[in-house]
């Protein structure tokens, strides 16, 4: 079959915590989009919807035919920029305005994916001024996570009360509401999933150990040699089947488009499945050489610059 040549837009870098990984994100995806052959049309976003309008529309040059989405982070991912792409009229990769805002806001897709039967910890959603006054209304250990922010940003983990005081002295960024979750002790598990209209298919499990942190954190995630990724996953296949059936279950019940990721933990002191949790989904999962979209891509035959056209030939069309 004949490759068709497209105008690509790939959407870039921004604003957000996460500025610096989607700027290797997009410079990956340029590059595969180059190799395919496809006119590329690099942009650096910055905090002006303005300007990135005009750059998109200039009839000198006509419109993309499809934006490739490398952002991540607030702004990128949680259904502010998809709106924009909306209004304007242009395909563009990954979920759309409604399924990337619930997605991004922890606390709401923790009740989707339960009502859709996906077991997710135990989490209350409280004021920062509230812990103030009466003390977390957890006891160790916990998980202290911002609401909307994605590659862990932010996530704490609380074994102790000694814990409780380090972060009291280190301050908190990430906004006047957080959310407090119960912390699962055992094995971190991922799930990449690819879909289309109401086709998704989960593409494998990995497991996630980190090197000398207490969890998959920010610097684990895009620092070489932190993390060790067991591709795939040797636990029991029934927890490997149960958690791509349920990243499926969850990818659906959010309405999630293109390519996306579904986090897990599992207690391995837990009987049958029972020690196994959904923790969030991301719906713009990183393309950077350690990220684990692509690698599963590649494991399920699909590799790198397959999967960018993928994602090109499955856009989210503006109704």
């Amino acid at each position: 079959m004949t490759l068709i040549k497209k105008k690509v837009a790939v959407l870039m870098g921004g604003w957000s915590a996460e500025r610096e990984v989607s700027l290797v994100s997009g410079g990956a995806a340029c590059k595969a989009l180059t190799e395919l052959g496809h006119e590329v049309l690099a942009i650096d976003v910055q905090r002006d919807a303005l300007r990135l309008i005009q750059t998109l529309t200039m009839q000198s040059t006509g419109k993309p035919d499809v934006i490739l989405n490398a952002l991540h982070g607030r702004v990128g991912e949680d259904g502010t920029m998809q709106g924009l792409l909306e209004f304007i009229g242009i395909p563009y990769t990954h979920s759309g305005v409604m399924a990337s805002a619930i997605a991004m806001d922890k606390p709401l897709m923790k009740v989707v994916a339960a009502a859709a039967g996906v077991r997710c910890p135990e989490g209350i959603v409280i004021t920062r001024q509230k812990i103030i006054d009466d003390g977390y209304p957890l006891k160790p250990p916990f998980v202290i996570k911002p609401t909307n922010e994605g590659s862990s940003v932010g996530v704490r983990i609380v074994q102790s009360e000694d814990d409780i005081h380090k972060i009291e002295e280190d301050g908190w960024i990430y906004g006047d509401t957080v959310l407090i979750e119960t912390f699962i002790a055992g094995h971190e598990l991922t799930v990449a999933v690819l879909g289309y209209g109401y086709e998704a298919k989960a593409l494998a499990v990995t497991e996630l150990c980190p090197k000398g942190h207490a969890f998959y954190d920010y610097t684990a995630k895009y620092s070489s040699g932190e993390t060790e990724h067991i591709l795939p996953a040797q636990i029991p296949q029934d927890v490997y089947n149960e958690a791509m059936r349920l990243s499926v279950a969850a990818y659906k019940a959010a309405g999630c488009q293109g390519a996306a990721r579904a986090d897990f933990r599992w207690d391995d002191t837990k009987p049958g499945l029972d020690g196994l949790y959904f923790l969030e989904m991301n719906t713009q999962p990183g393309m950077t050489p350690l990220s684990l979209l692509p690698e599963q891509a590649a494991y399920a035959g699909l590799p790198f610059n397959n999967l960018i056209q993928w994602m090109l030939d499955h856009p989210t069309c503006p109704a």
